[in-house]
């Protein structure tokens, strides 16, 4: 049986110390873990090619081996994610809000660390940076526990920051990885309660469902993405075949890439046809309505039910053809998991009729449903893209990581 207490309790008291630290001090310890990043790189690409490689020899698709894949680029872009960060204001101590009562207490809402936050993702490399990045500058011990294909890469990762957060006068405890990949250790993680502050899983439907149904830790839901983008009878074509196109085939893997595609009756026989040539330079399958199979022809699967309610995270790409705004916002309705959905129109009504109407944590008009990620909002990195609505929504990131506290001055009042 995995045993918790002693990553628990070091994570414990590492948050008691980190909730003290200084703005400096965490700064310098992300500069620290952004120059090794970049200076490891080549022996964190021979880790990550190991693993890689083992994920391939077990038949891993490659879209979701694309999101285990690190390269020189990609460790470029995690440092300068991690620069990015500490360059951000610091949420920790911020006055919220005050005032001073008619009985002279002064009461000031202040913003404090969560605690211990555990994450629980699959295999994305990028995420253990990320997590912990945002973590150590909101005064938070993180604990992580990446996918068994990632293993090896996230070993060397979190023994990097380690060492850096040491270095800098940070607890090494600050941020911690379960080796223990297996269903026990995860199961225990969400059993931390009394350890553990918060959950966040990142990754498939399963996971996230067995942490929401399992977890005595409180829980934030993120990732599930079947994003919809809607192309409207004012749209100009040109702009959404190279929105669908970069939604679809930039990333498929990821929680933010385009899973349906909607499209007006009266543009569908005109748009169909070009859209299908561009997607086809990246052999994506299309799986689409009786319209649509009617437009494009015998290369189309017939679409099922269960095609509308699927996140694919792969090179396949569901569309149907709707008879107005209406339709497909109620298709969206009823499939969104509340992630990201698009609208591509040149009709200023069209386009708050479904800004207004749509539920998710980020609608977007005439725009690609990949920029939903916190670098590109402006965060630095994200810890996760939360679907749910409580504590967070969206991209998360330094405030989302904290919590309020109010401090109550007074000079001996008592209630009568």
């Amino acid at each position: 049986m995995f045993d918790f207490e002693p990553t628990g309790s070091a994570a414990r008291e590492a948050a008691r110390e980190l909730s003290r630290a200084g703005t400096d001090k965490k700064n310098a310890a992300l500069r620290l873990i952004a120059k090794e990043l970049t200076a490891r790189r080549r022996d964190i690409i021979e880790r990550n090619r190991a693993d890689v490689k083992a994920a391939e020899q077990k038949g891993v698709k490659s879209s979701l081996v694309d999101r285990l894949y690190l390269n020189e680029k990609r460790i470029e872009g995690i440092a300068e994610g991690v620069l990015k960060v500490a360059d951000l204001v610091d949420p920790v101590g911020e006055v919220i809000s005050g005032e001073t009562r008619p009985n002279g207490l002064r009461i000031q809402k202040i913003r404090v660390p969560l605690g211990v936050v555990g994450i629980i993702y699959e295999s994305r490399p990028n995420v253990t940076v990320d997590a912990a990045a945002l973590c150590l500058k909101s005064g938070n011990a993180a604990v992580l526990r990446g996918g068994s294909d990632a293993l090896g890469t996230n070993s060397y990762l979190c023994g990097l920051m380690r060492e850096c957060a040491s270095e800098a006068g940070l607890p090494e405890n600050s941020v911690q990885l379960l080796r223990d990949a297996s269903r026990e250790s995860a199961n225990a993680l969400m059993k931390a309660h009394g350890y553990v502050d918060v959950l966040i899983p990142r990754g498939g439907a399963g996971l996230i469902r067995s942490c929401v149904e399992n977890s005595t830790v409180p829980v934030i839901e993120t990732g599930v993405g079947n994003c919809h983008i809607y192309v409207d009878s004012a749209a100009n074509l040109d702009m959404a075949i190279d929105i669908i196109d970069n939604a679809k085939t930039q990333r498929p893997g990821v929680c933010n890439a385009c899973e349906t595609v909607l499209l007006h009756r009266d543009i569908a026989e005109e748009i169909l046809p070009r859209l299908r040539k561009r997607l086809d330079a990246h052999n994506v399958e299309i799986r689409g309505c009786e319209i649509t199979k009617m437009i494009l022809g015998s290369s189309v699967v017939p679409a099922t039910e269960e095609d509308w309610a699927t996140e694919y995270l792969d090179y396949i790409l569901a569309v149907r053809v709707v008879d107005n705004i209406f339709d497909a916002i109620a298709h969206i309705q009823k499939y969104s998991t509340g992630h990201s959905e698009c609208i591509v129109t040149d009709s200023i009504p069209a386009a708050e009729e479904f800004t207004s109407s749509i539920d998710a944590a980020a609608v977007y008009v005439n725009a690609s449903t990949r920029f939903t990620d916190g670098f590109e909002f402006g965060l630095g990195a994200e810890i996760g893209i939360s679907t749910a609505k409580l504590h967070a929504r969206g991209p998360m990131g330094l405030r989302e990581l904290t919590t309020a506290k109010y401090i109550v001055n007074g000079c001996g009042q008592i209630r009568g």
